[in-house]
């Protein structure tokens, strides 16, 4: 009778987990795909007697039909200028080598640009545009009749479904835990749901309804969580640490992308800590199974790649001086050369594939050059040869690709046993802790989701990469209305690593592709691979410029008024003649 009551309950709470995850998914998908939000309103330009919205910061006029401001005129390049607004409401528009050329109201634009004020005339070669800036008064008015989000799929009722289903994790794990062990797991548990209310509750007193994508990155570090309990519970004390500290890296970095200014000038200085890190990788760290990427001090380890992923992103889609300028785009080459090349070096490759990868999205977002794309990827290929060559491990990797089952106990020996164990777990899994893959070396990490499938079972390993699946498609979306395209670029080429992560792990351990040894987002245990996908986040939540969505944009410091901005104007030209003047008296002072 007592077996029979701890049978149906587990059945029940498996067919509950299933429920709970497919219900917190659908919330989330109609949040923030199906629901329609209307893009923010900059300004105008008047041609004839069209008015064009100015819906980014970044607008590229042109005859093609992919500019932001389509001009179907001959006279026209197909893309022409750039008009671009900084963080205190200026706008200044700037020639894309046009043959034509661009004049504002009868000034040619040179490199540097040209100030454009409201109710100036941009001549492009003939063609005129008559530019409309808008003021507080009615940026706010367009504001308040922007559609808000959070008023059909209410995010706190898809927050309680989520602790509805760590609920039920605990349950089951309380079914196969060891006795000493239960109220560790229960503290981890519980330790989440404390932390996803009070982000939560932090949110709303804010007055910022938007939560898909913390709830998201909430649900996979729970299944994260199951992993750890099953496989390490006595290593919870550290995951429920750097589960807190990725999320307020998430709130710091979201913070610090609220000005564009500041975030572009970071850009070097960020560069040049992710090559110190590189470098000491590369000089200081032991080998470990042929590679050498971990560092260790006092006690801890990280691995500084996953830490450079978010550098790379962050340095790659700041280096935007100007859309158009190539010289920008060569150095983000070097950048990426050197990263690649140092984790090379260290063995790494399955990161350098990521990296790789990350770099195609941000170029060809950058340039618009498939020509610079297909270069990328021939001199990849290349790369890719020599290393084999060069490291024979590698080539071990690449001829048991497809073969894993000819040797067991060898070369196939992880991925057979990924493959059986999800086998095993059938569509409903064996329960949360009940599963005997997590014994194998990497389990928990590059074999992950043999381990969810087991234990969880198929339909929830679905769920959790429908759930990465879903935050790129967000990132898509977001990155066609977002406010500029520094933050349309940095989601997308987070969601970039994140994806091909989520690919090499799942297709590696089931031997679709060469077992590379990636970590899956949120839910392989290890702590530099949870603070890496957090900062993450604050990359995909910057880009969310829907209306009271996101912490990372602000609405009525980026709005300033015509006054305020001639005010601004007038102190600078105030202070460069000042310094004029004082260089003058230096000058008589000293042939004095």
């Amino acid at each position: 009778m007592h077996g029979d009551f701890y049978a149906y309950t587990i059945t029940a709470s498996k067919a509950i987990l299933i429920l709970l995850s497919f219900g917190i998914l659908l919330r989330c998908l109609r949040s923030m795909l199906r629901e329609s939000y209307d893009p923010e309103t900059w300004g105008y330009l008047r041609y004839g007697r069209d008015r064009l919205p100015i819906q980014h910061w970044e607008v590229i006029i042109g005859r093609s039909p992919d500019c932001d401001i389509y001009v179907p005129e001959r006279e026209v390049a197909r893309t022409h200028a750039v008009l671009r607004r900084n963080d205190l409401g200026e706008w200044r528009v700037y020639d894309v080598f046009s043959r034509g050329g661009v004049w504002v109201n009868n000034v040619f634009v040179d490199d540097d640009g040209v100030e454009v004020n409201d109710g100036d005339v941009l001549n492009l070669n003939g063609i005129c545009l008559r530019f409309c800036d808008l003021d507080m008064e009615k940026r706010e008015r367009l504001e308040s009749r922007r559609s808000g989000v959070g008023r059909r799929y209410s995010p706190a009722l898809t927050l309680l479904m989520l602790t509805a289903f760590q609920l039920f994790l605990l349950l089951q794990h309380s079914f196969y835990a060891e006795p000493e062990t239960l109220s560790d797991i229960a503290l981890g548990f519980l330790s989440l749901i404390v932390m996803e209310w009070s982000c939560f509750n932090a949110m709303r007193i804010i007055n910022r309804a938007g939560f898909e994508i913390e709830t998201l990155a909430f649900y996979l570090s729970s299944l994260g969580m199951s992993v750890a309990a099953s496989s390490t519970p006595e290593d919870l004390y550290k995951q429920i640490l750097l589960t807190l500290a990725g999320l307020i890296l998430f709130l710091l970095c979201g913070w610090w992308q609220r000005s564009l200014k500041r975030t572009a000038s970071a850009r070097f200085l960020v560069a040049a800590a992710a090559l110190l890190l590189l470098g000491i990788n590369v000089v200081a760290s032991d080998v470990v199974l042929g590679a050498r990427n971990w560092l260790e001090f006092w006690g801890f380890s990280f691995q500084p790649s996953e830490l450079v992923k978010v550098a790379y992103v962050y340095v790659g889609a700041a280096t935007l001086d100007r859309l158009f300028r190539r010289n920008n785009l060569y150095v983000f080459i070097a950048f990426s050369a050197i990263c690649v090349m140092a984790l090379a070096l260290i063995g790494d490759f399955g990161t350098a594939l990521v990296f790789f990868v990350c770099f195609l999205v941000i170029s060809f977002m950058r340039s618009g050059s498939i020509a610079t794309v297909m270069l990328a990827v021939t001199g990849a290929g290349l790369a890719g040869f020599l290393a084999v060559s060069a490291r024979p491990y590698i080539a071990r990797r690449f001829s048991s690709w497809g073969h894993v089952w000819e040797d067991i106990y060898d070369k196939g020996f992880q991925q057979t046993r990924a493959m059986s164990a999800a086998a095993a777990g059938g569509l409903f899994g064996k329960g949360a802790g009940n599963g005997w893959l997590k014994n194998i070396f990497a389990a928990n990490t590059d074999l992950v989701f043999g381990m969810v499938c087991e234990e969880l079972g198929l339909l929830i390993a679905i769920m959790m990469i429908l759930a990465v699946i879903l935050l790129a498609c967000f990132a898509v979306r977001s990155a066609r209305t977002g406010r500029s395209a520094y933050y349309g670029i940095a989601a997308c080429a987070a969601m970039t690593i994140l994806l091909t992560q989520l690919a090499l792990n799942v297709f590696g351990s089931m031997d679709i592709l060469p077992f590379t040894g990636v970590t899956f987002p949120f839910v392989s245990r290890g702590g530099s691979s949870m603070l890496s996908c957090w900062m993450m986040m604050a990359f995909l939540k910057s880009a969310d410029n829907r209306r009271e969505a996101s912490f990372a944009v602000r609405p009525g410091e980026t709005i300033r008024s015509a006054g305020d901005r001639e005010a601004l104007r007038e102190a600078r030209v105030e202070k460069r003649a000042q310094k004029k003047q004082q260089r003058k008296r230096n000058r008589k002072e000293a042939a004095s």
